[in-house]
């Protein structure tokens, strides 16, 4: 597996689980497919250029963390937040 794949994999998951799962949204299934397709997209690159693609991947995680995919649906920090606060 390539160094790149977990970091992006972990993206899509946290992505499906703070909407699905800890906001209640339906599952939009174009996530995982697309984090699937950047996935393989990055081990490829990773062939190229090895510490881009995993730089990348980093960057994509934490951005992830802090940026809201959908304006309706806190970030997964902000739902964090939330719950630490209850």
């Amino acid at each position: 597996m390539a160094r790149s794949t977990g970091p992006i994999l972990a993206v899509g998951t946290i992505t499906v689980v703070n909407n699905v799962i800890v906001n209640g949204k339906d599952m939009d299934w174009r996530i995982p497919v697309m984090t699937a397709v950047a996935a393989g997209g990055l081990a490829l690159f990773e062939k190229g250029w090895e510490d881009g693609a995993v730089a990348l991947s980093y960057m994509a995680l934490i951005s992830v963390l802090f940026a809201r995919i959908d304006p309706k649906v806190p970030s997964p920090v902000e739902s964090f937040l939330d719950w630490i606060r209850k």
